[in-house]
């Protein structure tokens, strides 16, 4: 992938703050309004409970890290870290009136180098985050080291569906119709091009889990969503 002669980090960030207006609208759009739907499978499987501390990685507009809030509750605490300055300035915007606002905190920073000691959390997320990190291994390492032992750690991107005919259809709606929405949308065709080239670099479902247990995750393992195209990766850190 081309990145205009900047190295990864700086581009994606640049990238995701020249969409921060229009993300919520295009991912709501792109999914077809499925995406609510797929986090709140997502908060499911990393074992979110009322009173829990957790860490929801690249939160972007904080729609996931809102979701984890909500089975935490009032006594439990999430933070939410991102790279981009624009898409939090848009996520504390989504929760100024949230009845849930005072259980969660966006903070910047980078998912290379967590601000926060060893087996802080009781659980991690990550949604449509893996394929931006400028070293996938690294971030999940990081993702392991900040939770506790017995954590899940999971991630939420999409995925490389199998099935023929569907995803050829998939793929193809992906590189022609996306970069159009986003033209419409927001004038940011380049930058959608750009999420279409990262899911088509990025590992697959089957790939990814395999890299979990490599990092030294246990139990590793996926769920398909929509015939693959999105897909739920998650693994427990050892005991």
């Amino acid at each position: 992938m081309d990145f205009a002669g900047k190295d990864k980090s700086e581009y994606v960030k640049e990238t995701f703050n020249a969409i921060a207006g229009k993300y919520d609208l295009m991912n709501s759009l792109m999914s077809m309004g499925m995406d609510n739907a797929w986090r709140a499978k997502a908060v499911r499987i990393v074992e979110a409970k009322p009173g829990m501390k957790m860490i929801d990685l690249c939160c972007g507009t904080g729609k996931l890290t809102r979701e984890i809030a909500v089975a935490v509750g009032d006594s439990g605490r999430v933070t939410g870290v991102d790279f981009s300055e624009e898409m939090l300035v848009v996520g504390r915007k989504n929760i100024e009136n949230d009845r849930y606002k005072a259980s969660i905190e966006l903070l910047q920073g980078n998912a290379m180098s967590l601000p926060f000691t060893d087996n802080s959390f009781d659980g991690a997320t990550v949604g449509w985050g893996l394929r931006n990190l400028p070293d996938l291994r690294r971030g999940i390492r990081e993702m392991i080291r900040v939770v506790k032992p017995g954590s899940m750690v999971v991630s939420l991107d999409m995925g490389k569906p199998t099935i023929p005919v569907f995803k050829q259809l998939y793929w193809l709606y992906f590189e022609k119709i996306v970069p159009w929405l986003g033209k419409i949308h927001g004038g940011k065709q380049k930058e959608y091009t750009y999420l279409y080239d990262s899911a088509c670099e990025f590992e697959s479902q089957r790939q990814l889990t395999m890299i979990f247990a490599e990092c030294g995750l246990q139990d590793t393992g996926y769920k398909n969503l929509v015939g693959g195209v999105v897909a739920i990766v998650y693994g427990r850190k050892p005991k």
